[in-house]
Protein backbone atom coordinates (compact mmCIF):
# COMPACT_ATOMS: atom_id res chain seq x y z
CA UNK A 1 0.00 0.00 0.00
CA UNK A 2 1.77 3.12 -1.21
CA UNK A 3 1.27 6.24 0.53
CA UNK A 4 -1.29 8.13 -2.24
CA UNK A 5 -3.65 4.83 -2.07
CA UNK A 6 -3.29 5.07 1.67
CA UNK A 7 -3.97 8.84 1.96
CA UNK A 8 -7.24 8.59 -0.62
CA UNK A 9 -8.80 5.42 1.50
CA UNK A 10 -8.27 7.57 4.62
CA UNK A 11 -10.25 10.37 2.71
CA UNK A 12 -12.84 7.53 1.69
CA UNK A 13 -12.65 6.97 5.72
CA UNK A 14 -13.43 10.12 6.88
CA UNK A 15 -15.98 11.02 4.43
CA UNK A 16 -18.30 8.05 4.56
CA UNK A 17 -17.43 8.65 8.91
CA UNK A 18 -19.06 12.22 8.41
CA UNK A 19 -22.21 10.46 6.54
CA UNK A 20 -22.35 7.77 9.20
CA UNK A 21 -22.45 10.76 11.91
CA UNK A 22 -25.58 12.49 10.50
CA UNK A 23 -27.32 9.29 10.39
CA UNK A 24 -26.16 8.20 14.13
CA UNK A 25 -26.41 11.92 15.30
CA UNK A 26 -29.95 11.81 14.77
CA UNK A 27 -30.57 8.68 15.78
CA UNK A 28 -28.57 9.13 19.53
CA UNK A 29 -30.60 12.14 19.81
CA UNK A 30 -33.76 10.55 19.15
CA UNK A 31 -32.54 7.35 21.43
CA UNK A 32 -30.76 9.22 24.21
CA UNK A 33 -33.18 12.35 24.85
CA UNK A 34 -36.52 10.59 24.22
CA UNK A 35 -35.95 6.99 25.15
CA UNK A 36 -37.30 5.73 21.62
CA UNK A 37 -35.62 3.08 19.64
CA UNK A 38 -36.30 4.06 15.89
CA UNK A 39 -35.59 0.93 13.72
CA UNK A 40 -37.21 3.05 10.73
CA UNK A 41 -34.76 5.67 10.80
CA UNK A 42 -32.92 4.21 8.19
CA UNK A 43 -35.48 4.53 5.98
CA UNK A 44 -35.55 7.78 6.33
CA UNK A 45 -31.62 8.16 4.86
CA UNK A 46 -33.14 6.03 2.07
CA UNK A 47 -36.39 8.18 1.46
CA UNK A 48 -33.81 11.28 1.34
CA UNK A 49 -32.27 9.41 -1.13
CA UNK A 50 -35.11 9.00 -3.64
CA UNK A 51 -36.85 12.44 -2.79
CA UNK A 52 -33.43 14.35 -4.25
CA UNK A 53 -33.56 12.24 -7.09
CA UNK A 54 -36.96 12.55 -7.80
CA UNK A 55 -36.36 16.42 -7.16
CA UNK A 56 -33.24 16.73 -9.04
CA UNK A 57 -35.31 15.65 -12.16
CA UNK A 58 -37.63 18.79 -12.13
CA UNK A 59 -34.81 21.45 -10.96
CA UNK A 60 -31.82 19.62 -12.55
CA UNK A 61 -29.87 20.97 -9.82
CA UNK A 62 -28.87 18.88 -6.45
CA UNK A 63 -28.37 22.25 -4.07
CA UNK A 64 -31.55 23.33 -5.44
CA UNK A 65 -33.44 19.80 -4.38
CA UNK A 66 -31.70 19.26 -1.42
CA UNK A 67 -32.98 22.77 0.02
CA UNK A 68 -36.58 21.75 -1.13
CA UNK A 69 -35.93 18.16 0.27
CA UNK A 70 -34.91 19.10 3.76
CA UNK A 71 -38.47 20.83 5.01
CA UNK A 72 -40.28 17.99 3.41
CA UNK A 73 -38.14 16.05 5.72
CA UNK A 74 -39.10 17.84 8.28
CA UNK A 75 -42.22 17.55 7.69
CA UNK A 76 -42.64 14.25 7.06
CA UNK A 77 -40.68 13.50 10.44
CA UNK A 78 -42.63 15.59 12.31
CA UNK A 79 -46.02 13.58 10.76
CA UNK A 80 -44.68 10.35 11.80
CA UNK A 81 -43.62 11.99 15.63
CA UNK A 82 -47.05 12.89 16.07
CA UNK A 83 -49.16 10.14 14.39
CA UNK A 84 -47.05 7.03 15.66
CA UNK A 85 -43.95 7.91 17.81
CA UNK A 86 -45.85 10.15 20.16
CA UNK A 87 -48.08 6.72 21.78
CA UNK A 88 -44.74 5.20 22.17
CA UNK A 89 -43.03 7.38 25.36
CA UNK A 90 -44.95 5.16 28.05
CA UNK A 91 -44.70 2.09 26.35
CA UNK A 92 -42.24 -0.75 26.87
CA UNK A 93 -39.27 -0.98 24.26
CA UNK A 94 -40.44 -4.12 22.71
CA UNK A 95 -43.92 -1.67 21.51
CA UNK A 96 -41.08 0.58 20.22
CA UNK A 97 -39.50 -2.32 18.17
CA UNK A 98 -42.71 -3.36 16.53
CA UNK A 99 -43.88 -0.14 15.40
CA UNK A 100 -40.69 1.58 14.35
CA UNK A 101 -40.29 -1.83 12.32
CA UNK A 102 -43.21 -1.86 11.11
CA UNK A 103 -42.52 2.02 9.83
CA UNK A 104 -39.65 -0.10 7.81
CA UNK A 105 -42.28 -2.28 6.18
CA UNK A 106 -44.86 0.78 5.40
CA UNK A 107 -41.69 3.25 4.00
CA UNK A 108 -40.05 0.40 2.27
CA UNK A 109 -43.95 -0.18 0.71
CA UNK A 110 -44.34 3.52 -0.31
CA UNK A 111 -41.14 3.54 -1.75
CA UNK A 112 -41.48 0.75 -4.28
CA UNK A 113 -45.32 2.10 -5.13
CA UNK A 114 -43.69 6.00 -5.80
CA UNK A 115 -40.29 4.77 -7.50
CA UNK A 116 -40.19 1.14 -8.04
CA UNK A 117 -37.76 -1.80 -7.57
CA UNK A 118 -34.76 -0.23 -10.51
CA UNK A 119 -31.50 1.51 -9.08
CA UNK A 120 -31.33 4.87 -10.23
CA UNK A 121 -28.04 7.75 -9.94
CA UNK A 122 -28.07 11.30 -9.46
CA UNK A 123 -25.49 13.47 -11.14
CA UNK A 124 -22.52 15.21 -9.44
CA UNK A 125 -23.13 18.38 -9.79
CA UNK A 126 -20.86 20.19 -12.66
CA UNK A 127 -19.08 22.39 -10.23
CA UNK A 128 -18.07 20.08 -8.48
CA UNK A 129 -17.41 17.13 -11.37
CA UNK A 130 -13.87 17.25 -10.79
CA UNK A 131 -11.23 16.13 -9.11
CA UNK A 132 -8.20 17.43 -6.76
CA UNK A 133 -4.45 15.85 -7.87
CA UNK A 134 -2.71 14.00 -5.17
CA UNK A 135 -0.32 12.56 -7.08
CA UNK A 136 0.91 12.37 -10.62
CA UNK A 137 -1.42 9.30 -11.03
CA UNK A 138 -3.98 9.90 -8.35
CA UNK A 139 -6.98 12.35 -7.95
CA UNK A 140 -9.73 12.73 -5.41
CA UNK A 141 -13.19 13.80 -6.13
CA UNK A 142 -13.77 17.06 -5.59
CA UNK A 143 -17.59 15.99 -4.82
CA UNK A 144 -16.39 13.83 -1.91
CA UNK A 145 -14.38 16.58 -0.62
CA UNK A 146 -17.49 18.67 -0.47
CA UNK A 147 -19.30 15.97 1.82
CA UNK A 148 -16.60 16.17 4.28
CA UNK A 149 -16.92 20.05 4.49
CA UNK A 150 -21.03 19.61 4.88
CA UNK A 151 -20.77 17.37 6.99
CA UNK A 152 -17.75 18.88 9.55
CA UNK A 153 -19.97 21.94 9.13
CA UNK A 154 -23.54 20.45 10.39
CA UNK A 155 -21.04 18.82 12.95
CA UNK A 156 -20.22 22.50 14.32
CA UNK A 157 -23.83 23.66 14.02
CA UNK A 158 -24.77 20.78 16.04
CA UNK A 159 -22.70 21.32 18.91
CA UNK A 160 -23.56 24.99 19.04
CA UNK A 161 -27.43 24.50 19.50
CA UNK A 162 -27.06 21.32 21.35
CA UNK A 163 -24.28 23.48 23.50
CA UNK A 164 -24.71 27.02 23.66
CA UNK A 165 -28.50 27.65 23.02
CA UNK A 166 -31.79 27.65 24.74
CA UNK A 167 -32.64 24.98 22.65
CA UNK A 168 -29.80 22.46 23.49
CA UNK A 169 -30.60 23.51 26.82
CA UNK A 170 -34.02 22.13 26.76
CA UNK A 171 -32.68 18.86 25.31
CA UNK A 172 -30.21 18.33 27.50
CA UNK A 173 -32.10 18.92 30.08
CA UNK A 174 -34.94 16.51 29.06
CA UNK A 175 -32.24 13.81 28.06
CA UNK A 176 -31.59 13.95 32.01
CA UNK A 177 -34.78 14.66 33.72
CA UNK A 178 -37.59 15.06 31.49
CA UNK A 179 -40.56 14.99 34.66
CA UNK A 180 -38.36 17.92 36.00
CA UNK A 181 -38.42 19.60 32.88
CA UNK A 182 -41.97 19.67 31.83
CA UNK A 183 -42.77 20.74 35.55
CA UNK A 184 -40.54 23.84 34.66
CA UNK A 185 -43.64 24.62 31.91
CA UNK A 186 -41.67 23.81 29.09
CA UNK A 187 -43.48 21.48 26.28
CA UNK A 188 -41.97 17.98 26.53
CA UNK A 189 -44.45 17.05 23.33
CA UNK A 190 -43.69 20.03 21.40
CA UNK A 191 -39.70 19.48 22.26
CA UNK A 192 -39.65 16.13 21.13
CA UNK A 193 -41.35 16.59 18.25
CA UNK A 194 -38.32 19.51 16.99
CA UNK A 195 -36.26 16.43 18.47
CA UNK A 196 -37.89 13.80 16.32
CA UNK A 197 -38.06 15.94 13.19
CA UNK A 198 -34.36 17.25 13.24
CA UNK A 199 -33.18 13.55 13.53
CA UNK A 200 -35.64 12.67 10.41
CA UNK A 201 -34.18 15.36 8.47
CA UNK A 202 -30.22 14.79 9.47
CA UNK A 203 -30.81 10.84 8.25
CA UNK A 204 -32.47 12.40 4.98
CA UNK A 205 -29.81 15.16 4.33
CA UNK A 206 -27.24 12.25 4.58
CA UNK A 207 -29.05 10.18 1.89
CA UNK A 208 -29.62 13.34 -0.30
CA UNK A 209 -25.62 14.41 -0.78
CA UNK A 210 -25.00 10.79 -0.44
CA UNK A 211 -27.08 9.79 -3.58
CA UNK A 212 -24.25 11.17 -6.13
CA UNK A 213 -21.59 9.05 -4.96
CA UNK A 214 -23.59 5.57 -4.63
CA UNK A 215 -26.42 4.35 -5.89
CA UNK A 216 -30.73 5.27 -5.35
CA UNK A 217 -32.31 1.17 -4.22
CA UNK A 218 -34.99 0.06 -2.46
CA UNK A 219 -33.84 -0.88 1.10
CA UNK A 220 -30.51 1.20 1.26
CA UNK A 221 -31.14 2.46 4.57
CA UNK A 222 -30.92 -0.99 6.30
CA UNK A 223 -27.14 -1.23 6.10
CA UNK A 224 -26.45 2.21 7.47
CA UNK A 225 -29.18 1.64 10.12
CA UNK A 226 -27.10 -1.28 11.53
CA UNK A 227 -23.90 0.69 10.85
CA UNK A 228 -25.42 3.71 13.03
CA UNK A 229 -26.42 2.13 16.00
CA UNK A 230 -22.98 0.58 16.55
CA UNK A 231 -21.55 4.38 16.21
CA UNK A 232 -24.16 4.89 18.81
CA UNK A 233 -23.04 2.16 21.14
CA UNK A 234 -19.50 3.29 20.51
CA UNK A 235 -20.01 6.70 21.59
CA UNK A 236 -22.77 6.58 24.38
CA UNK A 237 -26.24 6.94 24.10
CA UNK A 238 -26.94 10.55 23.81
CA UNK A 239 -23.99 12.02 23.05
CA UNK A 240 -23.25 13.74 19.94
CA UNK A 241 -19.82 14.23 20.58
CA UNK A 242 -19.70 10.47 20.99
CA UNK A 243 -21.41 9.83 17.43
CA UNK A 244 -18.82 11.95 15.81
CA UNK A 245 -15.80 10.13 17.15
CA UNK A 246 -17.55 6.75 16.93
CA UNK A 247 -18.83 7.20 13.32
CA UNK A 248 -14.64 8.17 12.61
CA UNK A 249 -14.11 4.82 13.94
CA UNK A 250 -16.33 2.65 11.82
CA UNK A 251 -15.79 4.91 8.89
CA UNK A 252 -11.74 3.95 9.13
CA UNK A 253 -12.22 0.12 10.35
CA UNK A 254 -14.90 -0.55 7.34
CA UNK A 255 -12.89 1.16 4.36
CA UNK A 256 -9.86 -0.03 5.72
CA UNK A 257 -11.47 -3.79 6.58
CA UNK A 258 -12.77 -3.96 3.18
CA UNK A 259 -9.17 -2.93 1.22
CA UNK A 260 -7.19 -5.31 3.62
CA UNK A 261 -9.10 -7.98 4.91
CA UNK A 262 -12.08 -8.19 2.00
CA UNK A 263 -13.38 -11.95 2.70
CA UNK A 264 -13.94 -10.68 7.11
CA UNK A 265 -14.65 -6.62 6.42
CA UNK A 266 -17.66 -6.59 8.26
CA UNK A 267 -15.48 -8.50 11.82
CA UNK A 268 -13.80 -5.42 12.30
CA UNK A 269 -16.56 -3.22 12.61
CA UNK A 270 -18.00 -5.16 15.03
CA UNK A 271 -14.75 -5.98 16.84
CA UNK A 272 -14.09 -2.36 17.21
CA UNK A 273 -17.30 -2.11 18.61
CA UNK A 274 -16.20 -5.10 20.75
CA UNK A 275 -13.01 -3.94 21.87
CA UNK A 276 -15.10 -0.41 23.16
CA UNK A 277 -17.30 -1.91 25.34
CA UNK A 278 -15.05 -3.92 26.47
CA UNK A 279 -12.82 -1.18 27.20
CA UNK A 280 -15.71 1.13 28.43
CA UNK A 281 -19.11 -0.59 28.94
CA UNK A 282 -21.35 2.71 28.41
CA UNK A 283 -19.77 4.16 25.61
CA UNK A 284 -16.78 6.75 24.79
CA UNK A 285 -19.00 9.45 26.08
CA UNK A 286 -21.96 7.66 27.66
CA UNK A 287 -22.68 7.61 31.23
CA UNK A 288 -22.21 4.63 33.70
Amino acid sequence: MDVSFFLIQLLNSVQYGFLLFLVASGLTLIFGIMGIINLAHGAFYMLGAYLVFWLTGFTDNLFFSVLLGLPVMLLFGFIIERFAISFLYHRDHLYQVLLTYGLILILNELQKILWGTNFYSVPVPEILSGSVPLTENQVYPHYRLFISFVCLAIAAALYLVIGKTRLGMMIRAGAVDREMVQALGIDVNRLFAIVFSMGAALAGFAGMIAAPVSSVYPGMGDQILILSFVVVVIGGIGSVKGALIGAMLIGLADTFGKVLLPDIASVAVYATMAVVLIWRPQGLFGKA
